[in-house]
């Protein structure tokens, strides 16, 4: 597995300790003496496009914002940007060539980063959907407080102000990554899907806790990447807890990275049939009861 392909799969940014579940200790010293990743202050390992946006910010005069910003403090983003996003001040003069590196937009604009609660109210605002949540859900998981998400929906007006309610209220840190952020992102517009990350669930000598969990329906979403998970003793793990799933009155769905980023319509579908066959399997009473 190429380093720089897993980062940008996890997001732009990772730790080190996530890279080695993964790649080896060898793997990514070799990467990084390459320069396929780079790494910063706090020990989060980065693509090197991170260390040339702020280099491009700076030359143009503004700041990083959006999902440039989001990577720029650590937060790992669905889609890693071509050119990196850069806030420059009203009335000052971008040249030609600036507009050919970076994506310019045109406000307030500091130095350098802009604050995170700014970077969330612009991402929250402007991106669709499952970007804006994965960007929420990270900062949450990066040690953003509850309160600033708060804030930010209690302050929402003008245009997009609906969507910066939706997400603050469905962001949650426990959310592993991007990947799992976008997969939940998908499950918010199916009618009687109502999911929960990482529910632990606990039967006949097995406990674990799934990517996605919808009580109600006993169906349980998995965000599958061979990647991630391919190993073989994970593989072996992975299968013993589906099959205790199953067997267990669980209904299983797992979905590969490709479809989630990729092809959401096609999970979409799979997922309103999953909500119709379980709510058929309730009717007709193939579902264990629930100690009450």
């Amino acid at each position: 597995m190429d380093v720089s392909d897993l980062l940008r799969d996890l997001g732009g940014v990772a730790r080190r300790s996530t890279l080695l579940r993964v790649v080896d200790r060898r793997q990514l010293e070799r990467a990084l003496g390459a320069g396929q990743v780079v790494r910063d202050a706090r020990g989060l390992y980065a693509l090197p496009e991170a260390d040339t946006a702020r280099r491009i910010a700076a030359r143009i005069g503004g700041a990083l914002c959006l999902t440039s910003a989001a990577l720029a403090h650590g937060w790992p983003v669905k889609t890693v940007p071509d050119k990196p996003h850069v806030l420059v001040s009203r009335g000052r003069k971008v040249p030609r060539e600036a507009r050919a590196v970076a994506h310019v937009h045109i406000g307030d604009a500091p130095r350098g980063v802009t604050a995170p609660e700014l970077t969330l109210l612009q991402c929250l605002r402007r991106l669709p959907y499952d970007e804006a949540l994965a960007v929420a859900d990270s900062a949450l998981r990066c040690g953003v407080g509850r309160r600033v998400l708060d804030r930010i929906a209690e302050d929402a007006r003008g245009p997009g102000a609906p969507q910066i309610r939706r997400v603050c209220a469905a962001a949650d840190a426990r959310a592993a990554n991007p990947f799992e952020s976008v997969l939940r992102a998908i499950c918010h517009d199916v009618p009687g899907l109502s999911v929960t990350p990482q529910v632990v669930i606990t039967g006949d000598a097995f406990t674990v806790r799934p990517d996605l969990v919808d009580e109600r329906l006993w169906l349980v979403l998995e965000a599958d990447s061979f990647e991630w998970h391919g190993k073989r003793t994970a593989l072996a793990s992975d299968a013993r807890r589906y099959n205790r799933l199953v067997v267990g009155g669980w209904m299983v769905l797992r979905f590969c990275y490709e479809d989630v980023m990729l092809h959401p319509e096609e999970v979409s579908r799979i997922l309103l049939s999953a909500v119709d066959l379980a709510e058929l399997l309730s009717e007709v009473g193939r579902r264990p009861k629930r100690a009450a």
